[in-house]
């Protein structure tokens, strides 16, 4: 059997590094003349209020940029650039545009005629992918000729990493989303993700790893300049390297096994040919799992527990908490750190996601969000409930059932929940390889 190929550079120079990985690849190779081409960045965040760590988060526009000009050497003059952000109110247009803008798509169509959209803004369209499993894929990327997609390469606190496959997330409408954290413990997120590239037309994944992403995916991880690029024309062979090179075999990657699995493939790289840079030349262990520790009161993540915060217990996340809530999740833990004074709180509990169920003789439970809400509604287990309904969860609704638990957050934390990623910035300061000019145009 032919084995894929997929190529591993060290990012040197502008145009240079990309045309080398993809040549390498023989990405383009099986590229249609005149081909109606869907370019997939991985813009999962993106806030109008403050500065943020893109690096590791979103493509790099010197990424996008240089594939945009091989295309056009290429003679391929029809060429959509598209992504659907996650933003804290789904209907959110002014931020999307926002992103686009300030990542100098605008100056590419200026350029090279390169049109972008939000996918949010377009149709979707219900896809098969089997075994019972429909999705709604945006039309625009359904009916290419042709995709180029450039995720990221981030370790993932759920999915253990995110790339090529992941990465096609964004293509699907936010019920999809939704439908994909289910509760049912066999079609998991791990394998609703394995099927998201099934049914795409033929396509070259580009891993942008110029900066890679520890405990991913957002601008709370851990970022690290790597210069790496990895390409292929089979976006599991892509992603299976790319695990490799950030410290996973692919039996160590639930939805990359299942893909493998699907596609009757091995996942242990023997069916792959890896040109270019040498994969334990290149490999870094990127964690993606956040520690939580077993408490007298239940489970908190390790940090807080380490400062003895008691009378509480914030069971760690699990598949089936979705985006949405993944937004505040980070924020109510630190808030609540923020609000321990020394006393313990009155034996609370907070919930997330579909599937946790509350502990018996917990005298406040805390539901988080409209999934949660409806799974437990009508527990008996629940001495006091207090519902945050929503989806999202609206912030001043976070702030006043956690009052009403007795934990005294900050309000003022919440109510700049927009200036939160700034906060993150310090972290690089001063660090000449964090170079915001990979996302100008």
């Amino acid at each position: 059997m032919e084995k894929s190929i997929v190529a591993v550079v060290k990012y040197e120079k502008p145009y240079e590094s990309v045309r080398k990985v993809v040549e390498l690849s023989h990405g383009l190779d099986h590229l249609p003349s005149k081909a109606k081409v869907f370019i997939k960045p991985n813009i999962v965040f993106w806030t109008r209020v403050v500065n943020f760590p893109k690096w590791g988060v979103i493509t790099t526009s010197r990424v996008i940029e240089d594939m945009v000009v091989l295309l056009k050497e290429r003679g391929i003059d029809d060429i959509t650039i598209g992504e659907g952000t996650v933003t804290m109110e789904p209907k959110d247009k002014a931020t999307p545009a926002h992103a686009f803008e300030s990542l100098g798509y605008k100056e590419l169509n200026k350029r090279y005629g390169v049109k972008y959209i939000n996918v949010f803004e377009r149709p979707f369209e219900k896809v098969d992918l089997g075994d019972g499993i429909t999705l709604s894929f945006n039309t625009d990327i359904i009916h290419s000729d042709f995709v180029v997609d450039v995720p990221v390469m981030k370790s993932h606190n759920q999915t253990v990493v995110s790339l090529g496959i992941k990465n096609l997330k964004g293509m699907i409408d936010i019920k999809s989303r939704k439908l994909c954290h289910s509760a049912d413990i066999e079609k998991d997120l791990n394998f609703m993700v394995a099927r998201l590239a099934d049914k795409m037309p033929p396509m070259l994944t580009l891993l942008d790893g110029i900066y890679t992403n520890e405990r991913g995916p957002s601008f709370d991880g851990r970022i690290r300049r790597s210069n790496l690029l990895v390409a292929s024309s089979d976006v599991l062979s892509a992603d299976l390297v790319g695990a490799k090179i950030l410290g996973y075999d692919g039996s160590e990657v639930p939805h990359l096994l299942n893909a493998a699995k699907n596609r009757k493939r091995p996942c242990d790289l023997s069916d792959i040919e890896v040109i270019g840079e040498k994969i334990e030349s290149v490999a870094s262990r990127h964690e993606y799992d956040f520690q939580y520790s077993e408490t007298g009161d239940g489970s908190l993540p390790l940090p807080l527990a380490k400062m003895g915060i008691r009378g509480v217990s914030y069971r760690k996340y699990d598949l089936s908490m979705c985006t949405y809530c993944s937004l505040v999740n980070g924020l109510i833990l630190s808030a609540i750190r923020y609000a321990w004074k020394g006393e313990p709180w009155d034996s609370v509990e907070v919930l997330t996601g579909k599937s946790m169920k509350p502990t018996p003789g917990k005298k406040k439970t805390i539901l988080l969000g409209k999934c949660m809400y409806q799974a437990n509604k009508n527990n008996p287990d629940i001495k006091e409930m207090i519902p945050i309904n929503g989806c999202p969860p609206k912030p001043e609704s976070i702030v006043k059932a956690l009052h009403k638990a007795g934990i005294r957050v900050d309000p003022a934390l919440f109510e700049n929940i927009d200036q939160l990623p700034g906060f993150f910035m310090s972290r690089y300061d001063g660090k000449p390889e964090f170079d915001e000019t990979f996302f100008k145009v």
